[in-house]
Parts: structure tokens; C-alpha cells; sequence
């Protein structure tokens, strides 16, 4: 770090967090309700509870904060509540439908689903134009381009009031001019509307997934664009030195011009952090095959990282649009804090996905909710305590949550109170394991080989039973749990990923020219745009990757191959690899086959310092100094009411360890430490669950 502060804000659905790093080391966190109608209301709050505690003006804070970075769900909710601006399409004529017909089938899991609804579709069947013209798949024109169609869709386009315009054409890829000529006649008769085309945002073949890509940009851009000019103009107005900083889906930071321009790549932008916080997190243990599971208000994220290596998704059905850009792969299911349980028709006890939200909330809130959310329950439980008090403004009212419950699944169901809130914790808990399934075992990988790394504010209250369901031994809750994501922007680099289409015969007797200049095309481009940012060769790293296949196959393998020029050894490398990868996820691989190159992708990394976690001091004496209260819990169906000892884990020192039962109580986040289960606090300020010995 080179200033004294550098802020991370993560907007949540419930919360907004803040986690606030200084030059020192120390790391402070801070929580605002979120407030979706003005984001910078909710940063506002929290910029004003950092300026309270070290009594200085906020813009003396920005002004010393060598880089203030944002994630925001701004697109994400655009997305799930189809609230982005009215899309046009300009396509090939006869592709008009193309984005309906799909690939033919619906999406895994309904493929024979004949009540399975359609998509809905971002740009309907009147907003979909045919343009005539050809590109064919070796780069050359069969057709001249019609201006006249183009001209013709520009006055229905202006009827309609579209406000974005997407422009797909057959073979861009190949053949960029068409789809540019289209652009620029478009800002030319409509230069208030947002325009982009899919030679730019998803330079790959396949052209089903890039024109639903380009559309989705096309959907949320303006959407994204008026939210980062209002958090550019807030940050500016209080003096920061460095532009705002934005966190994109495939890990990486970019600037708000970026941004405003690809909107489609901050559809993950909060949760993508996690896998890069959570290593960092695991590092002083030596381990960097993790699991990070995100438990907030709303939903329950999941990431993955092999070998320290995050989990990038390609080309895949999110929220039922196709989307081919690299994201880091998040499972998200709406099982947070505030996931309302219900009693279904079938007189069965469901939970999530509906959420209370911030707004009402939950029950215990007292904001005016009424349905009981697992918040609820976990206060029944004893897991929380009555009267504390959440991200600063909010007081748990334990009457409210025991009527909740009571009105609303006991009494329906004939059960007691225990068994309602019981009931609860365990779907809730089922729900989250069976996602912890699919971004494992379903990929390939057996979840026993993982850590679990605890994020969000409700996790510490669940992770055990995560971990004890799905085998797992090792368990890292660090104190800054509730702010993970947000600690994950501020050590994150600037990334920027490149994508080309190189369809040819990979063999070490291949010819390379052709690859190896598209390779050290997209790098300069990269390195480019960071020199231009103000990094040095020196920050500067790649990262290769290919999309392969055996001839004849539709889906591809990604592997990551080395940097250099490429030649007939490294080819034969690369080959291997492919090989390996295959086998993980069929089971099989043909090495006497032989193998297309589809798909390239670069990564271009500009490499920003990381700020230290403390370094506490050790524990001295014994634990039970730090005890400040006992309540009885349920952990079990035994239904047995345990006296349990509460400690106050601000009074910790390193090497403390923790046997359950047990409850740790830190200023945002708590942990529930069963029985047979021990923490040992790490002097880096993480606790480490293992069995108990």
C-alpha cells in the first residue's frame, strides 16, 4: 500500500459492508444497511461510521485511500428482476430467432420438462431486425452489407424508444466490418442510445452464446453506467486521488469506463471476490484447495479454488440467458440469514428462496416482517443473542422471532417451537449442501479434499453442519468473516481478459505463425491498456488459456498453457494436459485422437500491493477470562437444550483454543461450535475448526 487507507465496498442485498485496510496493518469493518434505490446512500452511512471512529472528515479518509474499489449486485438485480432498458437486435437475416431457438434444447435439469416455460427474452420477437449482408467463416464477404435494412430498423428502433442496441452478426469474428459499419450508423442517427456489438464483447465463435451475451450487455450496460457515473462523481466530489475502482465477474478490478461500457462483466461483481479472500485467508496454513461459502441476508454464495487457482465458468445458462464471458463460478441459491421458511401446499416446511431482505426484514428486526427467516430461528435456538445489535442499527427482538415461528410453522405443522426453528436451520442447512454438491462433486471434485472457508455474518452459525455433511475436517472462520468479499476487492488485481477464435488441428508438427500472433496480439492489447493505467513491466503478468476438444465433440476442455512463444515441446505439454483434464471430467480421454484448438483467451494482470493482516499477540492464561455469558442451544435432534458457555472473542489471543459446545461471539459474525469440534485461533486472526482430538 502506498497511502495510509485503501477501502473495499461490497453492496449486498441486505448489507453494505466496508472493510477499511491501513498502512499499518490493522483492518477495520463496517456495516450499512443497503439501500438499492441509491447506492451511495449506503456508502454514505458507512464512510460516516468510518470518519466517527477515527474522528477525521470523510474526505480526509478518501483522500488518503490509495484505492477505493466497489462490487456492486447493481447488474446482478437488474438481471434477476429484468428491470434493464428497452434492447434492440440487429441480426443476419434469417437468425432473427436464433436467441429463442437456442441450441435446440432447453437448459440442463428440463431438457424434457414439457412444462418448462420459454426464456423470457431481453429483446421480444418486434425488436429483433434482419439485416441482410454475409460474412463467411474464412473472413470474406458473400453479400454486401444492406445500409437500407440498417436504416429501415433505425425508424422502428426510434418508435419503440429502445434505449440499447445490439448488433450480432454471422462471423464477425472473422470479419469485424460489417458489424461496425451498423455501429456507426446507428450512433449516427441515434447518439443517445447505447450500442455495442458482438465482435467486441465476445469475440468467440458460436454465435448463439454471443448474441445472447452482447444482448445481456446491451440489457444492463446504461443500467451500470448510470450507477457507476453517480459512485464516480460521489468519490470525486470527496477527492479521491485514484479513480474508483470496479470488481468484475472474472476477479479482476477495472475502471468505471470499463464498466459502463461491459456491464455484462459485473454480474458476479460482489461475490467474485470470495476465492481470492479466502486464499489469502488459507495461506498461512498451507492450504490452497478451498471451498468459500458466503452466507449473508439474502443468499448463500459458493466458490471454489484447486491449487490455488479459482474456478472460472465459460459459456454457461445464468438465470436462463446464455452467457460466454470468463466469471468466476458462483453457486447462489437464496438461502441467507433472511430466507423466510413456509409451510408449502403440500403441508411440507420449505425455506428460501424467498428473503425478508433488508426491508422489512426479519421478524426479529422489528422493520415490520412477519414471516420467520432463519435469523429467526437461529435467535430461538440460542444461537444469537436477544437484544444484540446488527450492522449498527438494527436490535434482535427475540419475542417477535419465538411468534414468527410459533404462527407460522409450529401451529400450521403441530409441532413445538424447538422443532419449528430446528426444522429451519436443517433445510436450510440441506439446501446448502446439495449446492456445495454441484460446484464439486458434479465438477468432478471430491469436497473432502477441500477446506471450507466461512464467509458472511450468518455462516459461523451453519458451517459445522456444512462440513459434517459433506466429510469435510477443516474449517477457517476468519474475524473479518461478515466482510470477506469486501477484504477480497482490496487485494485483488486489475484484470483484463482477451478472447479469439483460432479453430485449427493442434500437433507439435502444426504451424504456429497464425496462434502465436494472435497471442502476442491480445497481450500487447493488455499490457497497453495497464502501461496506460500507470503499471510497470515489472506488475505486469499473463495468463494463457485454450478451449479444446477431440474432433468431432461439441463441448470443450479449458487448459491453462504456458506463456512464450509456442512451439512443437510446449504444444505437446499443452496437449497433455488437455489429456488430464478431459479425464476429470469424463472419466476418459482418447490420446490417440486427435485434437482442435477452438477457443484463446488471454489474461492480463496488472499486479496492485496487498495490505498485511495483523499479527496478534498470543493467548496468555486461560480461556475462560474471556467467557461472558452462558444460554442454552439446541444443536441436535435430540432436542437436548445444552447450557452453553458465550466467549468474547475480541479477548483471544493466538493459540487459544475453543472446544465445543461453545459460542464465539465477534463484533459482526458468530460461531457455533458444536460438540466433537475445537477452534484454535491463528494469529493472523483466523479460527481453524478441526474434530476435536
Amino acid at each position: 500500500m502506498k497511502n495510509d487507507f485503501r477501502i473495499g465496498v461490497d453492496a449486498g442485498g441486505t448489507f453494505t459492508d466496508f472493510v477499511l485496510a491501513e498502512k499499518t496493518g490493522d483492518v477495520h469493518l463496517f456495516k450499512a444497511p443497503s439501500t438499492p434505490e441509491d447506492g451511495t446512500l449506503a456508502i454514505a452511512n458507512g464512510l460516516q461510521q468510518i470518519a466517527d471512529q477515527f474522528d477525521r472528515p470523510i474526505e480526509d479518509i478518501i483522500q488518503a485511500c490509495d484505492l477505493c474499489i466497489n462490487g456492486t449486485t447493481v447488474a446482478l438485480n437488474a438481471l434477476i428482476q429484468m428491470k434493464g432498458v428497452k434492447v434492440g437486435l440487429l441480426c443476419t437475416a434469417g437468425h432473427e430467432d436464433s436467441v429463442e431457438i437456442r441450441l435446440g434444447h432447453k437448459e440442463e435439469g428440463h431438457r424434457y420438462d414439457a412444462s418448462y416455460p420459454p426464456a423470457p427474452q431481453i429483446a421480444t420477437r418486434d425488436r429483433r431486425f434482419p439485416i441482410r449482408g454475409r460474412i463467411l467463416a474464412d473472413g470474406t464477404e458473400h453479400e454486401p452489407l444492406n445500409e437500407q435494412d440498417i436504416l429501415d430498423a433505425i425508424k422502428v428502433l426510434k418508435e419503440k424508444d429502445i434505449q440499447a442496441v445490439a448488433i450480432s452478426f454471422v462471423w464477425s469474428i472473422r470479419n469485424t466490418q460489417h458489424e461496425q459499419r451498423a455501429k456507426q450508423l446507428i450512433e449516427q442517427h441515434m447518439p443517445d442510445v447505447f450500442v455495442c456489438c458482438g465482435s467486441d464483447v465476445y469475440p468467440q465463435i458460436k454465435e448463439y452464446t454471443r448474441t445472447s451475451t452482447t444482448l445481456v450487455n446491451a440489457y444492463l450496460s446504461p443500467v451500470m453506467a448510470s450507477y457507476v457515473h453517480k459512485i464516480d462523481d460521489y468519490f470525486k466530489a470527496l477527492g479521491a486521488e485514484q479513480p474508483v475502482r470496479y470488481f468484475q465477474s472474472n476477479g479482476g478490478l477495472a475502471v468505471g469506463e470499463i464498466m459502463r461500457e461491459r456491464a455484462v462483466n459485473a454480474i458476479n461483481s460482489g461475490p467474485a471476490s470470495a476465492p481470492q479472500a479466502g486464499l489469502y485467508i488459507a495461506s498461512p496454513f498451507g492450504i490452497d484447495d478451498i471451498i468459500t461459502v458466503d452466507m449473508g441476508g439474502t443468499s448463500f454464495d459458493i466458490t471454489m479454488a484447486k491449487s490455488g487457482r479459482t474456478s472460472l465458468n465459460r459459456d454457461i445458462d445464468f438465470l436462463r440467458n446464455r452467457i460466454g464471458v470468463p466469471m468466476i463460478h458462483v453457486e447462489t441459491l437464496g438461502a441467507g440469514g433472511g430466507s423466510i421458511g413456509h409451510v408449502n401446499t403440500f403441508g411440507m416446511l420449505e425455506v428460501g428462496p424467498q428473503s425478508a431482505g433488508a426491508t422489512p426484514g426479519p421478524a426479529c428486526y422489528g422493520k415490520g416482517g412477519e414471516q420467520p427467516t432463519v435469523t429467526d430461528a437461529n435467535l430461538v435456538l440460542g444461537y444469537l443473542q436477544p437484544n444484540a445489535v446488527l450492522g449498527g442499527s438494527v436490535t434482535l427482538d427475540k419475542d417477535k422471532a419465538v411468534q414468527a415461528v410459533q404462527t407460522h410453522i409450529a401451529d400450521p405443522l403441530k409441532i413445538d417451537l424447538a422443532h419449528a426453528a430446528f426444522g429451519i436451520s436443517a433445510i436450510v442447512n440441506q439446501n446448502m449442501s446439495n449446492a456445495i454438491r454441484r460446484i464439486t462433486i458434479e465438477k468432478g471434485y471430491d469436497p473432502r479434499d477441500f477446506a471450507l472457508v466461512c464467509a458472511g455474518g450468518a455462516g459461523g452459525m451453519h458451517i459445522i453442519a456444512l462440513a459434517e455433511e459433506m466429510g469435510i475436517g477443516t474449517i477457517l472462520i476468519p474475524k473479518i468473516a461478515s466482510c470477506l468479499c469486501a477484504f477480497g476487492q482490496i487485494i485483488s488485481d486489475i484484470k483484463y481478459n482477451y478472447l479469439a477464435t483460432q479453430m485449427m488441428i493442434l500437433a507439435p508438427e502444426a504451424n504456429l505463425q497464425e496462434l502465436n500472433a494472435t497471442l502476442q496480439g491480445l497481450e500487447e492489447e493488455g499490457v497497453q491498456k495497464l502501461l496506460e493505467d500507470g503499471f510497470t513491466d515489472e506488475d505486469i503478468s499473463i495468463e494463457r488459456t485454450m478451449e479444446m476438444r477431440y474432433v468431432g465433440q461439441v463441448h470443450e476442455c479449458n487448459v491453462l498453457i504456458p506463456n512464450g512463444k509456442l512451439d512443437a515441446e510446449s504444444v505437446q505439454t499443452i496437449l497433455e494436459s488437455f489429456h488430464q483434464r478431459h479425464k476429470e471430467l469424463y472419466t476418459y480421454d482418447e490420446r490417440d485422437s486427435k485434437v482442435e484448438l477452438v477457443n484463446i483467451e488471454v489474461a492480463v494482470i496488472g499486479k496492485i500491493s496487498k495490505p498485511q493482516l495483523p499479527t496478534l499477540a498470543p493467548q496468555q492464561g486461560d480461556i475462560s477470562q474471556a467467557q461472558i455469558d452462558s444460554r442454552e442451544m439446541l444443536f441436535d435432534q435430540s432436542y437436548d437444550w445444552i447450557d452453553t458457555p458465550i466467549y468474547d472473542g475480541e479477548q483471544f489471543g493466538a493459540g487459544a483454543v475453543v472446544t465445543g459446545p461453545a459460542l464465539i461471539q465477534e463484533p459482526t459474525t458468530t460461531l457455533v461450535i458444536k460438540d466433537g469440534w475445537q477452534a484454535q485461533l491463528h494469529e493472523t486472526g483466523t479460527y481453524k475448526l478441526t474434530r476435536a482430538a
